[in-house]
């Protein structure tokens, strides 16, 4: 896990530093901070393989950042973290390509550690499944 790329965007800057603090914690390091989403997307080419993605911004919601960073790449896992109540942004990103939706509040670091796990388990899988270049090329032939 500790070899995973993660950005983390929230206009919460209380927020953004004690998540940050949390994934070093677990020992994560290649973290970078953004405090909204139009300068995440600035970013974007550096290919995280994690964006943890607050769902309401003032320059473009989460909900916006979501489906802009999907077009640029599907293959980035994005957990969006709100404090909304209403089940209907969930519904929504989850539709739209989120990985996972987490609620602020109870439980929330022990969430967020257990959707690394997975994240880093669905990456396992994919690379084993992922079928070698002389397998594609002799497919061809």
């Amino acid at each position: 896990m500790t070899d995973l790329k993660v950005f983390i965007v929230d206009d919460d800057d209380f927020y953004l530093h004690m998540l940050d603090q949390y994934l070093r914690n677990l020992g994560l390091e290649n973290i970078s901070m953004f405090s909204n989403g139009s300068d995440c997307l600035d970013h974007i080419q550096e290919k995280p393989d994690v964006i943890f993605l607050d769902y309401n911004m003032e320059d473009l919601s989460g909900y916006e950042v979501l489906q802009k960073v999907k077009r640029y790449d599907s293959n980035i896992f994005i957990v969006m973290v709100s404090a909304q109540e209403d089940i209907k942004p969930a519904i929504d990103t989850l539709k739209h390509g989120a990985f996972d939706y987490i609620q602020k509040g109870d439980n929330e670091l022990e969430k967020l550690k257990d959707v690394l796990t997975r994240i880093v388990e669905v990456q396992d899988m994919m690379e084993r499944n992922k079928p070698s270049l002389l397998k594609r090329i002799f497919k061809y032939i």
